[in-house]
């Protein structure tokens, strides 16, 4: 009986060790200027509310942190319902970018970052299935 009971505690750890470790959806792009990853919480990306980090590095793979980065994403417009367009702002935490995004549907959406610094914008267009 103490066999069974060492071996279900030692499947508990080693389950809660492998949820805990869950690696985050990334994603990755580049701009003229930087290179940008991003990753959501959720892996696969649900609907509802996912937080969302943004790292951008410059040409020399220095972290950008005096940055505007912005976040605009939303559907396109399907039959009977129109497109869906938002804006998110971001938080710098350290030397990541950091917001929460509310996907209200399953389905395709896009996520564009938009990278604004030295009197210049660009953006890393990206595309999601929220499920």
């Amino acid at each position: 009986m103490k066999k069974v009971i060492m071996l279900l505690a030692a499947i508990t750890l080693l389950t809660g060790l492998i949820f805990a470790h869950a690696r985050d959806y990334e994603m990755s792009g580049k701009t003229d200027d930087y290179s940008v990853v991003v990753k959501l919480d959720k892996n696969p990306p649900v609907r509802g509310t996912n937080r969302i980090t943004v790292e951008v590095k410059d040409a020399a793979g220095k972290a950008v942190t005096n940055a505007n980065v912005v976040i605009h994403y939303g559907m396109p417009p399907m039959p009977g319902m129109g497109a869906m367009n938002y804006r998110k702002t971001t938080e710098l935490k350290g030397e990541i970018y950091q917001a929460a995004l509310n996907f209200s549907m399953s389905g395709p959406w896009y996520v564009d970052v938009r990278i604004s610094r030295d009197g210049s914008t660009q953006t890393v267009k990206l595309n999601v299935d929220i499920r």
